[in-house]
Order: structure tokens, then C-alpha cells, then sequence
């Protein structure tokens, strides 16, 4: 039976998921069979699985870090935020319920069992589980019933270290203040911690790290400075989308949906020397010298089409087409491109009809059933096949789905209007194929460079070489039991 620990961290975003990955990699460079777990995720970007269901983003990358398939165990119970209040719940991959909050609270004991059986069957498979928490364990209004950070913990006996992150200021408090609140026996789980994304010299942090140690009694692993490459990585929460990079003279730009969803699709483009990739913020406008304009996916078609109007950008995107530009839709954006969306069931919402954007003469059909597949597609411009895959409700049909995007075993998916300057698919990843990616750009006389799977994973080849150099990884792995 395998080993396990748990890195959970002081709060949100600190840097468990990458820290996790890091962890991954070192072990699977020692020779082990790892496996990474986490109990309850809260993201709409997703990944298809190996084995036909959903997980969160973070952990695909963790799988890819430990070199092995993704499978829906490794995320057994996934939020996807449908409202500021709701989410869609999926347990082992597949959509169980929409939930609203208070609901939730009462719905997470009865998740245990999933939880429990899911990383018993990680364990089986493994010579190593490490486990990434949720949030906080500090957050003791969300303790009773919690199965995301020391209520899975205790459940499991897994031992953790815990994780705080000094750029965001406050580490001793994050630190210090979490032993003070949790539960004596929740705290007598956390074998250690460490400092996370310290920027300078970590020396002048020396009087600091000792005086955690004291007041705490807890070992500490080290200070990790910044890792600058981070980027590099799939992002997994909207927060940690970028809002500009780099300064191409082929100017990109994704509309910032409200429930923005697999956005890792503009990862790879990102990194192409010769393209500007900006996110539009709320409010924002969007620059009248764009090329390109992208509607990403979304976890509430309908309400981002709100969303949308509610920015003025349907009065800009109107504009961007008049003076010449393209715009791609991907997944719910290629929805929201048609000419109507129709949920009869009320599936996002009340039931009824709403008008799309027009920019496509499709319509689209809300259904329940979600479709998650990995397909080889071949794109209808060029005839090239790549790697993609799929996460969606509802279905889409149309005059302009007769001029497909792509073919899925010679049917046509996705559409294109008759300028060919509108174009929509429901296929997520497709820019992750480098040989796909640069004749697409080449459409655009854009030059594609570099290899995105080989860079990602020269990065987490760098991301374990720097927790190696800064972070005790061997005292780490010690601890799990």
C-alpha cells in the first residue's frame, strides 16, 4: 500500500498546486509511482480524463508532472461555479447536482465515501499519493463536515505540511494563526510547513522563519523564492490569468467572461513570440487595433452572454467586424456566436429562448447530456489533424456548420461564416498541437514557433530543480506514512 502526505496551504492561491506538481516530479525522479489527489477542487477549468470524466486542471498537470494518465480519482469531487452562489457538483468525473452553497454544506458528508474510495484506489495503484488541500484549514466555519483539507486528513491519516506565501505579506501570522485556530488534534497532523514565492534575499527572512519554528514547534522544510517560469504552466483559477503578454505585432483578445472556463486554450498562444494576448477586464473596451478576438469557453453560456452586453462588448465586437477583424469562438463563445440559444429544460437557468450574437448563422440546443470526449480531429482549412477535446452541453446546428472548422470521423464539427472571418468550435486544446497551431497562425501570416508540450514539461523539470535547490523535497517526502 502506498504512502501518502498532504500540502495544504494558509489560504487561497498561495501556491499548493504548484508546489504539489514540484513534488510529483522529484518523486517520479527518484523512481516512484506517484499519484496526485485532491479531495475537493473548486474550478471551471477543467480536464477530460483517461478514463471519460471531468477533473480540475491542476491535477492533469500533476499527473502529467508524475508521468502518468489522468483519471477521475484524482479529483473525486469537483465545483464548477455556475453563480456567485452555485455550482455544478461532479463526483468521480461525472455531474451530479447543482448545488447551491448552504446546500453544499449539508451535501459534503455524504461526499466522503467518494472521496475515501477514490484515494483508497490511488493508493492501490501507487508507491506515493500526494495530496493537495483546498482553501485553508484556518477556515474553521467550513471545518465541520469538511472533506477538502483536515477532515480528509483526519479521515485518512495523512500527514501534512503547510504551505503559506510570503509575497502576498503576513506569512508568520498566515502561518502562526492557523495553529492557534484549527483543533489540537488537526494539529498534531501538520508535520511541518514552508515558505512559498519569497522574492530576494531569503536571508532577511532568517529571524522570521525561527520564530515560526518556535512558536509553532513545527519543522520547517525552507523558504522556495520565486519561480519566474510559473507562468509557463497551465493556470488553473481565472485569478491567475494574465491580462497582457508579450508584445507581438498580432494583437489577441479574450474576452474576460464572468464564468470564463478552460482557458488553458490561450496558453500556448500566450507564448508565441509574435502575438500580444490580452484578457479584457470588465468595463474595459476592446482596442480598436485588435486582430483577433476570442470568446473562450464558459460554464453559464447564458448568463456570460449578459455578461457580455452588460461590457458593451456585443456594440464592439459589432465594430471589430465592420473594420475587418476576426473572431474565434471557442466551446460556449462559439454559442454565443449564433443566431439563438435555446434551453427549453432551464439547464442554466430559467427556461426559454435568447438571442445570440448573430455573428453565426447557427443555433443552439441546451441539453443535458455533457459531452466529454478525446478526439483526433482534422481541420477542414488545412487538412491537418490534431489532438483535442470536448466539455459541453447543448448542440449546435446551422447554414454555416455546412462550412465546418474541423471533422470528428468525417463529421463536421464547428462552423464558419462565409468571409471565413467568423469561426466557432466546441474543441477545446487544439493549440497545444504545435504542428496545428502554426498553420493556423500561418493563416493569420503570424509565424508560430516553439514546442508548448516539450516547454511545459522542461518547466516542471525546473520547477523540481528549484524546489530541490531551496526546499528540503527529501524531508518532505520523509514524512508521509
Amino acid at each position: 500500500m502506498a504512502r501518502a502526505l498532504m500540502i495544504q496551504g494558509t489560504g487561497s492561491n498561495v501556491g499548493k498546486s504548484m508546489l504539489v506538481a514540484g513534488l510529483c516530479r522529484a518523486a517520479k525522479r527518484r523512481g516512484l509511482n506517484v499519484r496526485p489527489f485532491k479531495p475537493q477542487n473548486m474550478s471551471n477549468n477543467a480536464a477530460v480524463t483517461a478514463d471519460g470524466g471531468e477533473i480540475g486542471r491542476a491535477q492533469a498537470v500533476q499527473a502529467l508532472a508524475a508521468g502518468v494518465e489522468t483519471s477521475v480519482h484524482m479529483n473525486p469531487v469537483l465545483l464548477k461555479p455556475e453563480t456567485e452562489t452555485g455550482a455544478q457538483v461532479v463526483v468521480q468525473g461525472k455531474a451530479m447536482v447543482q448545488s447551491e452553497a448552504r446546500a453544499y454544506r449539508h451535501m459534503k458528508p455524504q461526499l466522503m465515501e467518494a472521496v475515501l474510495d477514490s484515494f483508497g484506489r490511488l493508493k492501490a495503484q501507487s508507491d506515493l499519493v500526494i495530496v493537495e488541500g483546498a482553501g485553508s484549514p484556518a477556515e474553521i466555519n467550513l471545518r465541520a463536515g469538511d472533506i477538502a483539507n483536515m477532515g480528509f486528513a483526519r479521515a485518512a491519516d495523512v500527514p501534512v505540511v503547510l504551505a503559506g506565501d510570503i509575497n502576498r505579506g503576513g506569512v508568520i501570522a498566515q502561518i502562526v494563526g492557523t495553529k492557534s485556530v484549527i483543533e489540537a488534534k488537526d494539529a498534531a497532523l501538520i508535520e511541518g510547513f514552508l515558505v512559498n514565492a519569497f522574492r530576494g534575499d531569503p536571508s532577511l527572512f532568517d529571524d522570521g522563519y525561527l520564530e515560526i519554528e518556535r512558536r509553532t514547534g513545527w519543522r520547517g522544510f525552507g523558504v522556495l523564492p520565486w519561480f519566474e517560469d510559473a507562468w509557463r504552466l497551465p493556470a488553473e483559477d481565472a485569478m491567475d490569468l494574465t491580462k497582457a503578454t508579450s508584445d507581438g505585432a498580432f494583437k489577441i483578445v479574450c474576452l474576460g467572461l464572468n464564468r470564463i472556463a478552460n482557458f488553458d486554450d490561450l496558453d500556448p498562444l500566450a507564448q508565441e513570440p509574435d502575438i500580444s494576448l490580452q484578457i479584457l477586464q470588465a468595463g474595459q473596451a476592446l482596442p480598436g487595433d485588435t486582430d483577433l478576438v476570442i470568446i473562450p469557453g464558459s460554464k453559464s453560456t447564458l448568463g456570460d452572454l449578459g455578461f457580455l452586453r452588460a461590457q458593451g462588448w456585443d456594440i464592439d465586437l459589432q465594430a471589430h467586424v465592420r473594420r475587418g477583424g476576426n473572431v474565434l469562438g471557442i466551446c460556449g463563445g462559439y454559442q454565443m456566436l449564433g443566431t439563438k440559444v435555446c434551453d427549453p429544460e432551464g439547464l442554466e437557468g430559467p427556461a426559454g429562448v435568447i438571442d445570440g450574437l448573430g455573428l453565426l448563422d447557427i443555433e443552439t440546443l441546451m441539453t443535458p447530456t455533457k459531452a466529454l470526449t478525446q478526439p483526433l480531429a482534422r481541420h477542414a482549412a488545412t487538412g491537418l489533424s490534431f489532438n483535442a477535446y470536448e466539455i459541453h452541453i447543448g448542440t449546435s446546428d446551422g447554414p454555416d456548420h455546412s462550412r465546418p472548422f474541423a471533422y470528428i470521423d468525417d463529421k463536421p464539427e464547428g462552423a464558419m461564416s462565409a468571409d471565413g472571418r467568423i469561426t466557432g468550435s466546441y474543441l477545446h486544446g487544439m493549440f497545444a498541437d504545435d504542428e496545428f497551431r502554426k498553420a493556423w497562425l500561418a493563416g493569420f501570416g503570424v509565424e508560430g514557433q516553439g514546442s508548448y508540450r516539450a516547454d511545459v514539461d522542461a518547466t516542471l523539470n525546473r520547477l523540481a530543480d528549484h524546489m530541490e535547490t531551496h526546499v528540503d523535497v527529501d524531508g518532505i517526502l520523509s514524512v508521509a506514512r
